[in-house]
């Protein structure tokens, strides 16, 4: 039992309110006392209505569902289904033209496209890869992956593979860097002159075809790192003819750096696993220390230890030898929670309180150190704090998280709007009101994007009662999504994000597969986005090149006057409609489906792990979270619900899957298996997470996972 502490009325678990008092509030303008008095009367204020909005989420649910079940067998029409919609309030009136009021907003949001990482916060080593992923070898992303064909042969550094590697980067180059008269494989000697890049070839000398392209340099005896700048992403020559790499080559071209994760998520939500108080000052912990720039980690690595910290800003002489500095770190957001769970670690009057209001708080707070810096490395150069608020559903609940953090900013004794918001739109009634969403937040908004993982799993809640959905699979080809990801796009620019804030696409989650990726993600810069997720920072260096062979604000500019995506496409579902599905398709999706819910809640509930690569029914790691087990069990709920499948068979396909799932999971000294017994924590959330998958909030899978995941915790501890 955790010791409790009593504040301005508020139980409060005695590690988080150590934490905030003896870690975060000192150095800053704010005492405990008018913290924690603060924070009692915005929960006074807002805690009602908060629950106002969960209601009213349940109201609108049970409206469709009535109107679904009337229709259950015949095909909805969208424009039917919209005039519904706009008749129970679901759909919000239109309020106009809009162009949003954010202002001084860092440069990596607003003006430059490239990667953006998404980690969780809690594991202190990936937190700080992440942050570190600004710039990345090219070389190296290439040589270790499938990005390539084949692979390195034996353990030490493959001569034939580096070749690869770099034939790939100069054609690269060629494209992005083009030299007026040759190819980058041709050059013999890279040279500066003054303000003047040349090539050597041995047909003679070439300068660049955009000389104001060069942007800065670092010399120092044979070495050089010449720095380039191409749609406002840099890329580094690094010439090195003593290492063995640059050796090789007449040039001396030892590397190709490219700056990569010009943003990173620092996720406090679907990737981790906090259920309780421990849990949130871990999290919290580590997003101060980002914040302060103090967070170290030591782990071992190939037998010698190693520490790991925030890497420095780089430095260069510009091309007229004046001082040049840029970033060593990606710029950081941090995600909070969403309106609904509420956490044990404050409450008030034997209630506990609202999640996402304490993430506010805290983690507002813990990135006022960056706020006080005046040099050196900062994570905000132009002093705001980045928050992502996702699974918000539609204005009312935009509006409310606008009002939040401005009581979280009067309370800290910030100015209005220091607080920038990323609003995630992946739930339905936030994509059919995404401009009245938008407007909620006008002054404070950066940040849009499409998640199709979520927004399938509400896809799949909101309609359940339409009728049987299409095979998962299938979901990708269906006209709803086209409409969602080109509406995204057309409501951000209509409002003027552009040159203000992003416009993002959503993860790549199969991380081992970078050449798939190379062909496929290259579509969301070509849509119009200018940022995209990626779950590493390999594999937010390959996805850099895309924002260079792609100029988004070009294509940006070339879709404001496109038609809008249709509305009635969005809010047609994708279901069978009739379609017979044969036994073995059926069961194919049902194994594929319960292998997929069971490898991930195990490691979940028994272990703590809110996001990891999770072996698929055909053994190929995938990015798993509580978007993708959302989609996974309310598709089995759904056909639970008209009967494609039958309890028992789900309950066969589970005892099966959980054999498969302890196989796989052999090797981890950690793992409890789920077979014979069947009875854990692990396998009853699975279980419950489809049995009673239409009666969780939204679809949801945290209120489960949650309660599972402390029921296990105890139980281990007792043993």
């Amino acid at each position: 039992m955790t010791d409790i502490v009593t504040r301005a009325g508020l139980d409060i678990a005695a590690p988080l309110a150590e934490f905030i008092e003896s870690e975060v509030l000192p150095g800053l303008d704010v005492t405990p006392e008018d913290l924690w008095q603060g924070y009692a009367r915005l929960l006074a204020d807002l805690m009602p209505r908060n629950a106002a909005l969960l209601e009213q989420r349940e109201a609108f649910q049970k409206k469709i569902d009535a109107w679904c079940r009337e229709r259950r067998g015949q095909p909805i029409d969208g424009t039917d289904y919209e005039s519904f919609l706009r008749e129970i309030g679901y759909i919000a009136p239109d309020g106009g033209p809009l162009q949003i009021e954010t202002g001084k907003v860092d440069p990596e949001i607003a003006r430059v496209a490239g990667p953006q990482l998404v980690v969780p916060v809690m594991n202190a080593r990936f937190a700080l890869n992440a942050a570190n992923a600004r710039w990345g070898s090219l070389y190296d992303a290439l040589y270790g992956t499938d990005a390539l064909p084949g692979a390195p042969e034996g353990s030490d550094y493959d001569p034939a593979r580096g070749a690869q590697a770099e034939a790939w980067s100069a054609a690269f180059l060629d494209n992005v860097l083009p030299l007026d008269g040759a190819s980058h494989t041709e050059v013999t000697r890279y040279r500066r002159d003054g303000s003047v890049v040349h090539a050597e070839t041995a047909a003679g000398e070439v300068p660049l075809q955009d000389p104001a392209s060069f942007a800065g340099y670092v010399e120092e005896g044979r070495s050089a790192t010449y720095l380039f700048r191409h749609h406002g992403l840099h890329i580094e020559l690094v010439i090195d003819p003593a290492h063995p790499v640059g050796a090789a080559r007449p040039s001396g071209l030892r590397d190709v750096v490219l700056e990569s994760a010009l943003t990173v998520i620092q996720d406090c939500e679907d990737s981790i696993a906090a259920v309780d108080a421990a849990d949130k000052v871990a999290a919290y912990a580590n997003w101060l220390g980002l914040m302060r720039g103090d967070l170290k980690e030591s782990f071992d690595k190939g037998g010698r230890q190693v520490t790991r910290s925030l890497a420095p800003d780089r430095q260069y002489s510009d091309p007229d030898n004046g001082r040049l500095t840029l970033p060593g770190r990606a710029l950081m957001l941090v995600r909070n929670v969403g309106h609904l769970m509420t956490t044990d670690a404050v409450m008030r009057d034997g209630v506990e309180t609202p999640e996402g209001m304490l993430d506010a708080l805290v983690t507002v707070a813990a990135a006022m150190h960056d706020l006080k810096k005046t040099q050196g490395p900062r994570n905000s150069r132009t002093g705001n704090v980045y928050v992502v608020k996702p699974k918000m559903h539609g204005p009312d609940e935009v509006a409310f998280a606008d009002t939040l953090y401005a009581r979280v900013e009067d309370i800290l004794g910030l100015p209005r709007n220091t607080v920038k918001l990323g609003v995630m739109d992946e739930e339905r009634r936030t994509s059919v009101n995404l401009t009245e969403c938008i407007r909620a937040a006008k002054s404070r908004i950066v940040f849009i994007n499409t998640g199709f993982l979520d927004r399938t799993g509400d896809e799949i809640h909101a309609s359940m009662q339409a009728g049987a959905f299409v095979p998962k699979a299938e979901m990708k080809d269906a006209g709803w999504l086209a409409a969602y990801e080109d509406g995204n796009v057309d409501a951000g620019l209509a409002a003027g994000l552009q040159g203000k804030g992003q416009i993002g696409k959503g993860m790549w989650a199969k991380p081992d597969r970078m050449a798939e990726m190379l062909e496929a993600k290259i579509g969301h810069p070509r849509a119009g986005a200018t940022t995209a997720w990626v779950p590493s920072p390999t594999a937010a260096t390959l996805h850099a090149t895309h924002y260079h062979a792609v100029d988004v604000f070009e294509v940006q500019d070339n879709l404001m006057d496109r038609a809008a995506a249709s509305r009635a496409a969005l809010l047609t579902p994708p279901l069978l409609a009739g379609r017979n599905l044969s036994d073995d398709e059926v069961r194919r999706d049902l194994d594929n489906n319960c292998q997929s819910i069971l490898g991930y809640v195990v490691r979940w509930v028994d272990q703590g792990v809110g996001c990891s690569k999770v072996p698929d029914i055909d053994d190929v790691a995938l990015m798993e979270d509580r978007a993708t087990l959302r989609i996974s069990s309310q598709y089995l709920a759904n056909w639970l619900e008209h009967g494609l499948v039958t309890p028992d068979q789900v309950d066969d396909s589970l005892q099966r899957m959980a054999k498969k799932v302890d196989a796989q999971n052999a090797g981890d000294p950690a793992y409890r298996p789920m077979a014979p017994a069947y009875d854990g924590p692990a396998f009853l959330a699975a279980r419950e997470l489809i049995f009673d998958g239409i009666n969780q909030p939204s679809g949801y899978t945290e209120p489960v996972l949650h309660r599972r995941r402390r029921e296990a915790k105890e139980l281990y501890r007792e043993a």
